[in-house]
C-alpha cells in the first residue's frame, strides 16, 4: 500500500480534531449504559474517604480506573493537546493514550508531537498504531516506534469502518489477526487492542485472546462515530455511504456485558460514551476493569487547558467514588458484584448474546 503524503495526514489529523471537538461526529444512538441501574444501598456503612477506586491494567497500578484514549499527534495543535492531557493523567494517576503514530512513520521529526514524558514522567503511556500499518512493519520497527515516544505499552486499533468511510482509506483488512499474534509473541511489550467506535463482539474477543491479547477496549457505539467524522470529510458517493453507516456498531454496554459473560481472561476496557462517574460505574458493574474516554477530555483541554481538563477528569473520579458508596461497595473493582437491574434495550442485547 502506498502511504499518503505526510501533508495529507497532517490535514486529516487537523480535520479530525476540529470535527471531534465540535461534537458533529457523535452517535445519535445511545451507549445503553443508562440501562444499567445500580441498586441504592440506604445503609452503606462506609465513609467516602475509605472508598478505594484503584485498579490495575496490564499489571500496572492506576489510582483510578480511567484512561484518556488516544486522539492526536502529528501537528503542533496535537502536540499541545497531548501534553495537556498527559499532565492531567500524571496528576491523577491514570493511563494516557497517544494518538496514532502514523504521521511519525513518514516524518520522524513529528515524534516531538508525541513526546509527553517531561510532563508525565510516571504515567502509564500507550503508543498507538492501526493494525493496517502494523501489518506492514517489522516487529523491530514497531518496537523502535514505541521506544521513540517512551511509551510503556501499545494500543493496536481496529478501524475497518473508519477506513471504508475515509477518503483514500484502506480497503484490504486481511492479515490483521496474524499481525496481532506476531506482536504478542515478539514485541515484548503489553498490547491493548481496541476498536474505534464500532464495538467488539465475543467471537472477535475470543480470537484476540487466543492470539495472546491481554486487554481489549471494546470502544463501542454511543460516543464518537469515526465513520461519521470521515463521512463529514468525504465527498460524493463516499460521503453518502458514510452517512448511511454513521450509526453502525454495537452499543458499548452490550459489548462489555457480552464479553464479561463470555468467560474471557482478557481485561476489559470500556469506551464509547463514557462522560461521567456514573457512566464509569455502570460500565464497571457490567464487567469493565477500566473505562476510557476521549472527546470530552479533548473539549476540556481545548476550552481551558490543563486546569480545566484535570478538573473534568477529577469530577469523573469523584463521581465514581460517590456511586461506589451509594451502591455499598468499598472497592470500585467490586462493582461487578453489586446488585443491579438491566432495563430497556440493553436487556434485549444481553439476552441475545451471539455465540
Amino acid at each position: 500500500m502506498t502511504r499518503p503524503a505526510s501533508t495529507d495526514i497532517a490535514r486529516r489529523k487537523a480535520d479530525h480534531l476540529h470535527i471531534a471537538r465540535s461534537g458533529a461526529g457523535r452517535f445519535a444512538r445511545s451507549s445503553l449504559l443508562e440501562c444499567v441501574q445500580l441498586i441504592h444501598a440506604a445503609l452503606p456503612e462506609l465513609a467516602l474517604d475509605e472508598i478505594d477506586i484503584s485498579t490495575t491494567l496490564l499489571g500496572r497500578k492506576l489510582a483510578a480506573p480511567l484512561m484518556i484514549a488516544g486522539m492526536t499527534g502529528g501537528t503542533q495543535e496535537g502536540a499541545t493537546i497531548n501534553r495537556i492531557l498527559a499532565a492531567s493523567a500524571e496528576k491523577l494517576g491514570i493511563a494516557f493514550g497517544l494518538g496514532s503514530l502514523r504521521p511519525m512513520l513518514d516524518r520522524p521529526a513529528l515524534a516531538s508531537t508525541f513526546q509527553v514524558r517531561k510532563v508525565a514522567p510516571s504515567a502509564f503511556v500507550f503508543a498507538n498504531l492501526g493494525v493496517a500499518q502494523l501489518r506492514q512493519m517489522k516487529t523491530s520497527e514497531v518496537a523502535q516506534a514505541v521506544d521513540g515516544v517512551a511509551a510503556d505499552a501499545i494500543c493496536v486499533h481496529l478501524n475497518a469502518g473508519q477506513e471504508l468511510a475515509q477518503p483514500g482509506g484502506d480497503r484490504d483488512f486481511r492479515g490483521a489477526l496474524a499481525t496481532i499474534r506476531r506482536l504478542c509473541a515478539e514485541l515484548g511489550r503489553p498490547l491493548l487492542v481496541k476498536e474505534t467506535g464500532c464495538g467488539i463482539s465475543p467471537s472477535v474477543a475470543r480470537a484476540l485472546e487466543d492470539a495472546g491479547v491481554a486487554a481489549i477496549d471494546v470502544s463501542g457505539a454511543g460516543g464518537t462515530s469515526w465513520i461519521a467524522i470521515e463521512a463529514l470529510r468525504a465527498r460524493g458517493a463516499q460521503a453518502t455511504r458514510g452517512r448511511e453507516l454513521r450509526e453502525w456498531g454495537i452499543p458499548t454496554a452490550a459489548c462489555v456485558g457480552w464479553l464479561a459473560s463470555s468467560g474471557l481472561r482478557a481485561e476489559i476496557v470500556a469506551s464509547g460514551g463514557i462522560r461521567t462517574g456514573l457512566d464509569a460505574a455502570r460500565a464497571m458493574a457490567l464487567g469493565a476493569r477500566v473505562v476510557a474516554l476521549a472527546q470530552p477530555a479533548l473539549v476540556a483541554a481545548c476550552t481551558g487547558g490543563e486546569r480545566t481538563a484535570t478538573a473534568y477528569l477529577s469530577g469523573i473520579v469523584d463521581g465514581l467514588r460517590q456511586v461506589c458508596l451509594l451502591a455499598g461497595q468499598r472497592n470500585a473493582v467490586d462493582l461487578s458484584r453489586a446488585p443491579r437491574v438491566i432495563t430497556g434495550e440493553l436487556g434485549h442485547w444481553l439476552a441475545q448474546r451471539p455465540a
